[in-house]
């Protein structure tokens, strides 16, 4: 596992020990910022379970302003830190544990909104639909935001969550990524 592009290119990440996360491939990863971006000038990320926090990373090495990451495993935690520490982003980011929800809730206390919302949730506990339902209704996500979610190719998501529209959905093997946008017209 390695940054794809970017800033970090090429550097290595360490994955979280165990089995309880799911990395993101580098094949899946270079696909899907490439149908968001591929480079970004500037923004705010939130990579919601966030595992190693490869998908954060990535969004840092090519022009996010900040990322903040979430997972609520101790594990997960300390992995994140240090690949954030050997990517240098120490300036910019956040790392929270916390479970998905109850970090919603803090993030909304906070008034924070997002240009790019990562979420990659344990497939046996997909909860997709109601975490981006909380999104919309509490205004999580700027104009034109992108909500970016990776899924077993087996789930079937909406075509619209609230003001979300997917825009692309695309099947890599066993894994799936649909993308909505919050787009204003």
């Amino acid at each position: 596992m390695r940054v794809v592009s970017g800033i970090c290119k090429g550097r290595p990440l360490k994955a979280v020990p165990g089995n309880t996360t799911r990395p993101t491939t580098d094949k899946v990863k270079e696909a899907l910022f490439n149908m968001i971006g591929p480079y970004f000038n500037g923004g705010i990320g939130l990579d919601l379970f966030a595992g190693s926090g490869g998908l954060g990373i990535e969004a840092l090495s090519r022009g996010l302003d900040k990322v903040i990451f979430i997972d609520r495993d101790a594990k997960a935690i300390q992995v994140i830190r240090e690949n954030i520490k050997s990517c240098s982003f120490d300036e910019k980011i956040e790392v929270y544990r916390n479970d998905a929800e109850r970090a919603l809730k803090a993030l909304i206390k906070r008034e924070i909104r997002f240009d790019y919302i990562f979420l990659d949730p344990p497939y046996k506990k997909q909860q997709l639909i109601n975490l981006m339902q909380t999104i919309v209704e509490e205004n999580l996500l700027n104009e034109d935001g992108i909500v970016v979610c990776e899924h077993s190719h087996d789930v079937e998501l909406p075509l619209s969550v609230g003001a979300l529209t997917q825009i692309k959905h695309e099947k890599y093997g066993i894994i799936t990524v649909t993308i909505y946008s919050s787009i204003c017209e």
